[in-house]
């Protein structure tokens, strides 16, 4: 399966590179703490090498040993494992839920760190994440040149004006998921080109188009709002890097074409998955391109500082997204969360783990229900904007997913087909 394979070269290979990025800081962690810097650097090296012959010698999986805030829940999620496992040992590496190893691994990462101060704040994977934003600098000079010219004449556009505009800009943030660096074991995935032109021959790789759906809700709820109630969206991000930029824009387009008062984007709260976007990479890409010496990156940099101050934008992080719990647990395992949720008038999931999560990474029959899938997971209104990594997917039409099998075996992991997946709740 596609699980194994991951589990036995992808995941081996970033570890091998977060080691040999600890090995290159080695002098900078000498001039920042001296020895102590370096002899924390061993240490974690270490750890993660023992971690990497673990996984490649299909070790039992074993409980956390660090004091962070998540290992009870971590633990007891392991001890759940060992009981589903009806007495076949312990769960191991290659007899486990590929979800659950993945997020362990990227938290035993986490963990190398977090108890190896002082380097116990290095991000492992900041320098690959700035790396995809600087080599997407044409793809994002090309979309904030867009955007802004949008913005001059927004005041005019009419409702079918409006749609195609929202249509264009949430396919932009749809494609942007393709630049996903734990897919590609952190090899180079930027954003190139100009992501507006080839929206229109991308079309038919959406396999599940439910944006007039999404439409409908947002028009909606824009009419049915009553004095001092506000329409608020919020985006559970993914990479940062370009996907990140074209989803600061999508927001941008949400606010300023009055669909939505306010956006909260949620983050992880630890780095996670390569290139996700934590709460540092969201400020960071914003600095960036405020100070960027490109008129209309900066002016895009300077008036999404002031959506966050005004408090139009909110960026909050929760440690239920580092977790390895499906999202039908969160009502259970983080109700605050869940309540948070339930406030927002729209949720829009970016990619494929998150989809993963939505739907139990289960090996569904392709033409399920999407509402069946989610499991009872329905704080509101959801849409889930994902390029398929990963060989799970409902809500296909019957026959669908058998003709382009046929034809691409691997349709299902290549990232060439989307979805734009609603639904509307109970």
């Amino acid at each position: 399966s596609f699980a194994y394979f991951t589990i036995k070269d992808r995941l081996p290979q970033i570890l091998t590179r977060v080691i040999d990025t600890l090995h290159r800081h080695k002098n900078e962690f000498f001039e920042e703490h001296g020895e102590k810097g370096v002899e924390a650097e061993k240490r974690a090296i270490s750890f993660l090498s023992k971690l990497r012959n673990e996984l490649q010698t299909d070790k039992p999986v074993t409980p956390l040993e660090d004091e962070l805030p998540d290992a009870v829940l971590w633990n007891q999620y392991l001890d759940c494992q060992r009981n589903l496992s009806n007495g076949n040992g312990e769960p191991s590496w290659f007899q486990s839920p590929w979800l659950f190893v993945e997020c362990y691994m990227y938290r035993r990462i986490h963990a190398a760190l977090a108890q190896n101060p002082p380097i116990d704040n290095f991000d492992v994977f900041k320098e690959g994440k700035a790396q995809n934003f600087f080599e997407s600098q044409e793809a994002i000079i090309a979309l904030c040149t867009y955007f802004q010219e949008l913005l001059k004449n927004i005041k005019d556009l009419d409702e079918k004006q409006l749609q195609e505009e929202l249509f264009k800009l949430l396919q932009v943030s749809l494609w942007g998921n393709k630049c996903d660096l734990s897919f590609s074991a952190g090899e180079d995935s930027s954003q190139k080109s100009s992501p507006l032109q080839s929206l229109e021959n991308l079309v038919p790789y959406i396999l599940v188009n439910d944006m007039e759906k999404l439409w409908s809700l947002l028009v909606n709820a824009k009419k049915s709002r009553t004095e001092g109630s506000n329409v608020r969206v919020d985006i559970i991000l993914d990479n940062a890097g370009f996907e990140l930029v074209s989803d600061l824009v999508l927001a941008d387009f949400l606010l300023s074409s009055k669909l939505a008062d306010e956006v909260h984007f949620h983050g992880k709260s630890i780095p996670w998955y390569v290139s996700d976007t934590t709460k540092h990479d969201f400020n960071w890409t914003v600095k960036q391109l405020q100070s960027a010496n490109h008129m209309w990156m900066s002016r895009c940099g300077m008036n999404w500082e002031g959506n966050l101050k005004m408090g139009v934008w909110v960026f909050c992080d929760h440690m239920f997204w580092t977790l390895p719990h499906d999202f039908s647990s969160m009502g259970g395992v983080a109700p605050d969360l869940y309540a948070e949720l339930q406030m927002s008038n729209l949720l829009l999931f970016k990619g494929d783990l998150n989809y993963r999560k939505l739907t139990g990474d289960r090996k569904w029959e392709y033409t399920v229900p999407f509402h069946q899938a989610l499991n009872k997971f329905h704080p509101a209104p959801l849409c889930s904007l994902r390029t398929l990594k990963s060989d799970t997917q409902v809500g296909l039409k019957p026959g669908q997913g058998e003709q382009i099998q046929a034809s691409e075996p691997e349709w299902m992991v290549s990232g060439k087909y989307g979805v734009v997946q609603f639904d509307a709740g109970l």
